[in-house]
């Protein structure tokens, strides 16, 4: 299983949705997530039908990883508008971005 890492710090183990099916379906269906769901590549989000709160980082890439542009919570039964610059999204539960301390411009690996 792949790991989210910001420099040596492990974050959280991670899962990847990069098929459109793996994309479409995301966190639906599930009562919470052990880590992040990584959706690559992805400019939005939406938690229509979601079971509860998720964390969300809008990220884009550059040579050294993805780099967090936008951060926000984000409620059940809510879409999110595009992030333009973003290419991929991480989502993890409400609350896991905050103790993991992330914030916009951290730069995160997935290894």
């Amino acid at each position: 299983m792949p790991w989210l890492l910001r420099g040596d710090e492990v974050l959280a183990a991670a899962e990847m949705a990069t098929s459109r099916r793996d994309r479409r379906r995301g966190l639906l269906g599930r009562d919470g997530i052990e880590g992040a769901l990584i959706l690559d590549p992805a400019r939005s989000i939406h938690t229509v039908r979601m079971r509860f709160p998720i964390d969300v980082a809008y990220c884009s890439r550059s040579a050294d990883g993805l780099v967090v542009v936008d951060l926000a919570s984000v409620r059940p039964w809510r879409v999110g508008a595009p992030r333009l610059r973003a290419r991929c999204v991480i989502e993890a539960e409400a609350g896991a971005f905050a103790r993991w301390g992330l914030a916009v411009g951290d730069v995160l690996e997935v290894r």
